[in-house]
């Protein structure tokens, strides 16, 4: 993890930036597939969503607080997102749509005003500063 200073241009300029944006999702996909075939089901993206602790860093709820049932529901609620067409397994470019439009999400959320904020080390936020610091660097 590191203290990074970014803004909303910082992840919009990485998400339009389709060469570095794609790398990057594909990247993290192709470590998601464990049995290579080009698709995603549940089970492959399960962990990685249940790391995400949604209720926990979002609305202050222990995840463990919750019955089985509850958490695997709101977890198959986040995949179906993921699963556009309904067909119970992620495709590359389905995945990479969601991350488009989750990346913009955050972005939106950013503003235009810098924060200071802790990023893990290969996330998508981590990869967008190290981006923008690279640019800048070339431009000096």
């Amino acid at each position: 993890m590191s203290v990074e200073i970014l803004d909303g241009s910082t992840v919009r300029s990485f998400v339009e930036d389709e060469g570095a944006f794609n790398a990057s999702v594909d990247g993290r996909f192709a470590a998601l597939d464990a049995d290579r075939d080009g698709l995603l089901t549940y089970a492959e993206m399960a962990g990685e969503l249940m790391s995400l602790r949604v209720l926990e860093k979002h609305f202050g709820v222990d995840d463990a607080a919750l019955r089985a049932e509850e958490l695997g529901a709101l977890y198959r609620g986040l995949f179906a997102r993921f699963d556009r067409d309904g067909s119970g397994e992620v495709d590359r470019d389905e995945f990479r749509a969601e991350m488009r439009e989750v990346l913009l999400a955050v972005a939106n959320g950013l503003g235009f005003l810098p924060v200071q904020m802790v990023v893990e080390e290969g996330s998508f936020l981590k990869t967008a500063v190290d981006r923008e610091l690279a640019q800048l660097a070339k431009a000096a």
